[in-house]
């Protein structure tokens, strides 16, 4: 595909190239969503590789599948597994079970998928998510990581046993109280059950009252597990005095198909009403001050922090928003990733006879600035092609047109990511200024 047909299609496809025939073959052909990561099988019978099933969809469900060479069958093994199979997998040494990452209620875990009867089973528990996974003498070492700890490196043993191998980090958590994480289940308004992390501050006293952040995931189809990150650091924030209520809102994987799926053509709807689910509920409880809630997000969560800003009666003090969408016609013909857009969408704004593009595009942000009425820091890369720059230079502008209280941190040398030591050091200084001049003063 080429022009405008390669733009919008997610469509990719794995070839086998004989060597001795010196003949290439398509083994996907047919099949029109991402096709990626081939591994042929230790007694090269087979080879497995990861499979989304329709054209345009970036956040399909990633299936597993496994094809015959000798009979060319294709089967789709990890169909038991309602979530999605990670980049990350590895044979066993007898061909018969392949070992994955995924995600499930807000963890990611190893899980072995049996090539005979396609059925699938987790292998690992806990609140962490393991990163990696690959078969070294018989055991799987696997990298792992949760909100409180960085990577460090286990082996893992197939009946699930598990052995810490390095202690990079050690000697610097040492040093350090981090605060607690808790899951807590909160209804939503269509009466669903949501996974909500909670993360305390250090030596958290339940008879103090503390300013508290919503956290909104980017993505949108991105869990909120228990990533570490050295940006959207949940124990930095914490270690601020701040408490952290972070939703898995509708639109994100480990929950199902149906949720993950639904926030496609409903931007400004149900995922919105689970934010507010969840941080009215939070705010019932005696050690969260109401009058100081803060609201935080990149991407998509800065989408939903620039369209919060717009619907949320005066619930936040503050906002931070980071490389987010703020104009959705804009964005739907500026992005690198047209093809996400379109089918997020619903199709394109001029479709005028499309009602799930025309309530798309009636969600955007920048329609509900007459409604803004609080503090906002706008943070963009001018490198960002994901969500381009002219996204957070626009919503600062419309900020300070309005008259409300706005900063905006422009990064000439950052992408969609802020990747730099430094600048991620100015990024942690400006986000922590922000905060404490709005809610602890």
């Amino acid at each position: 595909k080429t022009g405008k047909e390669y733009a919008v299609s997610t469509n990719s496809n794995i070839y086998v190239y004989d060597l001795n025939t010196k003949k290439t073959e398509n083994i996907t052909e047919g099949m029109m969503g991402y096709d990626t990561n081939p591994q042929y099988s230790p007694d090269g019978k087979s080879i497995a590789w990861l499979s989304m099933e329709r054209e345009g969809y970036e956040a399909d469900q990633n299936r597993l599948f496994v094809m015959d060479l000798e009979t060319g069958e294709k089967t789709f093994i990890s169909k038991d597994f309602d979530s999605n199979v990670d980049d990350y997998y590895c044979w066993s040494k007898d061909a018969k079970v392949i070992y994955f990452t995924g995600v499930w209620h807000g963890a990611s875990q190893i899980y072995a998928a049996d090539i005979a009867t396609k059925t699938v089973k987790p292998i690992t528990e806990g609140v962490h998510d393991y990163a990696s996974v690959t078969l070294c003498e018989g055991n799987l070492i696997a990298k792992r990581h949760s909100m409180s700890i960085p990577d460090e490196i286990y082996s893992v043993s197939p009946d699930g046993t598990v052995a810490q191998l390095t202690f990079e980090n050690k000697h610097i958590f040492d040093q350090i109280t981090t605060g607690k994480v808790e899951g807590r289940w909160i209804k939503t308004t269509d009466g669903k059950q949501m996974l909500t992390w909670i993360i305390y501050p250090p030596h958290f006293d339940p008879t103090k009252k503390y300013p508290t952040l919503l956290f909104c995931e980017g993505g949108p189809q991105t869990p909120v597990s228990q990533f570490w990150s050295y940006r959207w650091n949940m124990q930095i924030m914490a270690a601020n005095d701040y408490v952290i209520v972070a939703p898995n809102r509708r639109g994100l994987p480990g929950f199902g198909l149906e949720w993950n799926e639904q926030i496609s053509g409903d931007y400004g709807g149900q995922c919105m009403k689970d934010y507010f689910s969840a941080i009215d509920e939070m705010s019932k409880e005696p050690f969260v001050d109401s009058d100081r809630l803060g609201c935080v997000g990149a991407s998509f969560g800065g989408f939903s922090v620039y369209w919060l800003a717009g619907h949320h009666n005066k619930r936040f003090k503050a906002f931070i928003a980071h490389d987010g969408i703020f104009n959705m016609e804009a964005q739907y013909l500026e992005t690198e990733e047209m093809w996400f857009e379109n089918w997020d969408m619903g199709g394109a704004f001029w479709e005028k006879q499309n009602p799930v593009a025309q309530r798309s595009f009636a969600s955007s942000p920048h329609k509900f600035v007459d409604k803004w009425d609080t503090p906002i820091l706008c943070i963009h890369g001018e490198k960002d092609y994901r969500v381009p720059v002219s996204q957070g230079l626009t919503a600062f502008n419309a900020a300070i047109l309005r008259g409300i209280p706005a900063e905006l941190l422009i990064y000439p040398d950052e992408n969609h990511w802020v990747l730099k030591p430094q600048n991620g050091v100015l990024w942690q200084r400006t986000f922590f200024e922000w905060l404490d001049k709005w809610l602890k003063k």
